[in-house]
């Protein structure tokens, strides 16, 4: 298998919009469109191609992290088409590649349904904005909206902090830097101390995975930046109760009361197939941070915070399940994944039920299934 397979592998993706292609032994490439798997008609895959297709794509130096580590991400543009975000990793002694595909073209708050509100608090000055949801359910798309927005509209210098860098942001009213983790910074925590050297208005935190970039970038948002971070939770308490939990018991009021002060707001999303047009829509569960919901976060009373969102409804507040029964009762979204998507599938069953819709489970009904 040459060169010219993985091209034509990724002609494809790009021309039916899929969001992932997976390639591992003793399979054919599958592609991931609109929320599920689709083999591709060609050949089984089998271990010397995933070797000349891994050649192929990876740099040098990710080529030797491989070696070494026996896994190793990296971004690359497939000519003017595309972006792609390739993992490469070793599974049973082979090789296996997915390759996720970012969208070259920014997208606007109207074209994701980002909430109103998010246009007024990307203005503001200073504070910790986070961006939360599983693998996948488009927060860097929020980011780079949410980026472009101020670079279209404000004069800030503007630093990313990405690993790897996915969408790319060109200087328009704003400056931006983007820095690589691995390939122009060691990592997160010290591109982050660095930045506060480099006179930014705007910081982008990547991943908040340590308690030492957490640390850091609740100390940027104190000191005068507006701070975008992102972190793999769903919903806004269990966001609050995560990054409390980073730091040791002694540091733990402290933290709350940093929090109280520089949190502005938590978007958390979940990403749907859509029922009634082909794509995906995005759930979001949204809380702003008013006077009252910084005196829960001080006093650590984050259990309280789901039901200040449903009485802030006049900020804009919104909770997750609330916005996908919303979305499931316009006929957007299906019953099944609403519930499995949910924080309280329980009540979401009940809602369906009661409101005489239908819940099919057709993996109950075929317990052998395995093989299709």
């Amino acid at each position: 298998m040459s060169t010219i397979q993985i091209d034509r592998l990724l002609d494809t993706v790009v021309k039916l919009d899929a969001s992932d292609l997976h390639l591992t032994v003793g399979r054919q490439p599958t592609i991931r469109i609109h929320g599920g798997l689709r083999n591709l008609q060609t050949k089984v895959l089998d271990s010397d191609d995933m070797v000349a297709l891994m050649k192929s794509i990876t740099p040098e130096r990710n080529q030797q992290e491989l070696q070494e580590e026996g896994g190793t991400d990296f971004g690359f543009a497939y000519g003017e088409a595309a972006r792609f975000r390739v993992s490469v990793f070793r599974q049973r002694g082979d090789l296996a590649i997915v390759l996720r595909q970012i969208p070259n073209r920014l997208m606007s708050f109207e074209q994701i349904g980002l909430p109103d509100m998010c246009r007024d608090l990307v203005r503001r000055p200073r504070g910790l904005f986070l961006v939360t949801g599983p693998t996948g359910s488009g927060k860097t798309t929020s980011l780079a909206t949410m980026i472009d927005y101020i670079n279209i509209y404000i004069d800030h210098h503007i630093i990313t902090m990405e690993d790897p860098i996915e969408y790319y942001h060109y200087h328009k009213k704003s400056i931006v830097n983007q820095r690589e983790v691995g390939n122009d910074v060691p990592s997160f925590a010290e591109a982050l101390r660095r930045a506060l050297r480099q006179d930014p208005d705007v910081i982008l935190v990547g991943e908040m995975r340590d308690l030492e970039t957490i640390e850091a970038a609740v100390r940027a948002a104190e000191t005068g930046h507006l701070v975008f971070g992102t972190l793999h939770t769903t919903g806004a308490a269990k966001t609050i109760d995560r990054l409390v939990d980073a730091f040791p018991v002694t540091q733990q009021n402290q933290i709350r009361v940093q929090l109280s002060t520089a949190l502005i707001c938590v978007l958390s999303q979940v990403l749907m197939r859509r029922v009634d047009v082909k794509g995906r829509v995005a759930a979001y569960e949204f809380l702003v941070v008013t006077p009252a919901i910084a005196n829960l976060i001080r006093d650590n009373k984050t259990f309280r915070i789901d039901s200040a969102i449903q009485t802030g409804k006049k900020y804009g507040m919104q909770l997750l399940d609330d916005h996908l029964w919303s979305l499931y009762s316009r006929g957007m979204i299906g019953a099944e994944e609403m519930i499995d998507k949910g924080k309280n599938a329980a009540d979401l069953r009940e809602k369906v039920l009661q409101a005489g819709g239908t819940i099919n489970r057709p993996e109950l009904d075929d317990a052998g299934g395995g093989d299709d």
